[in-house]
């Protein structure tokens, strides 16, 4: 009769747990598939040795993901051992490390952590930089980026219908060389590529079979704008009207850049005769340092402010009562800089 008793005990207590776990289950899947506003934080440009770091003011928007778009430390160096202390110091940050407590972390890099200054596929030392980058985000050892050239990357954030999808683009490790003119400013390369044909497609196949209702691509360098003279996609035109066609044909819906590298932020809108939807470039740069000397810079795609202050950026996703996106320019003691609303 005991043991009677006992296995009757036993079944109870394994028929409350798995009871539990069932409820537990449906929990987590309700607040997943059909969560009300979706936070995406990102920005670029920070150096590690800065005081003024903007980590708290990111926290307190409480993202659902922090994305680095580059220039995550200013390394600029050939001696891995220099760049590994850099990376050390990043996030050894204490408010870097909240961070970390409440947000999940992703990235690319750009030139300063790949290692030299508007550098590309030349540079000696990528494959050692690629690991020390894959180790300060804490990227797994058994993840495909760890198994192939380059860092690029995809995430996705949430289930179908509220899913985010982020592609992280690699513009260094394969990118073709730049010349200047006698003012410095780049010029373009006709035949050159960014990409490198892998990774070419890689994107493509991304975008084709993607099901998310957002996909957010991040470049480390401008995509859209391409008047001003440094670092951008439009460097490269072919490569350029091959993204746009890319995208174009692919048919994936709310396609989104982000991109740094500018120590500026501002927000482009353009549109193509292939595509219903525009597309739009949201810019923030830099978390840590801006432009010594403000100034007015023409870009033709630009819609509101050129924002010439420390900053990071938000986009806010609402899912439900009115769709819409929101793009959020922010900077320290919670300043917001600028706000840009698009229907979903």
């Amino acid at each position: 009769m005991k043991n009677v008793n006992l296995s009757l005990q036993l079944l109870i207590v394994a028929l409350a747990a798995c009871h539990s776990g069932e409820n537990t289950q449906e929990q987590n899947t309700k607040s997943e598939i059909a969560p009300a506003v979706t936070k995406i934080a990102f920005g670029s440009c920070s150096r590690e040795s800065s005081d003024r770091q903007l980590w708290r003011e990111v926290a307190r928007q409480n993202p659902d993901l922090w994305i680095w778009l580059g220039d995550n430390v200013y390394g600029d160096t050939h001696e891995m051992k220099v760049l590994a202390d850099k990376y050390e110091k990043q996030k050894s940050h204490p408010d870097y490390q909240e961070l970390l407590k409440i947000t999940p972390v992703i990235g690319t890099w750009d030139d300063h952590d790949y290692g030299v200054n508007d550098g590309g596929r030349y540079y000696n030392k990528k494959k050692e930089s690629k690991n020390l980058l894959l180790n300060f985000l804490e990227v797994e050892e058994d993840a495909p980026v760890r198994n192939r050239e380059g860092v690029y990357s995809v995430h996705d954030h949430g289930s179908d219908p509220y899913q985010v999808k982020v592609l992280l683009l690699d513009t260094r490790y394969f990118r073709d060389t730049l010349d200047k003119d006698t003012s410095r400013k780049y010029l373009p390369n006709e035949e050159g590529d960014i990409l490198g044909e892998e990774q070419w497609q890689w994107l493509e196949g991304q975008l084709t079979r993607s099901k998310a209702a957002i996909n957010i691509i991040g470049s480390s360098i401008q995509v859209i704008a391409r008047d001003h003279g440094w670092e951008k996609w439009a460097n490269f035109p072919q490569s350029r009207k091959r993204l746009f066609d890319l995208i174009a044909r692919s048919k994936a819906k709310g396609v989104i850049f982000v991109s740094g590298d500018r120590h500026i932020a501002e927000i482009s809108k353009m549109e193509l005769q292939e595509m219903d939807d525009p597309l739009y470039d949201f810019t923030s740069s830099g978390l840590t340092h801006t432009w010594g000397n403000p100034r007015e810079e023409k870009n033709q795609f630009r819609i509101g402010d050129l924002i010439v202050k420390r900053n990071f950026g938000l986009i806010i996703i609402q899912w439900k009562e009115s769709p819409k996106i929101t793009f959020q320019v922010r900077g320290e003691a919670d300043s917001l800089f600028l706000e840009q609303k698009i229907k979903l």
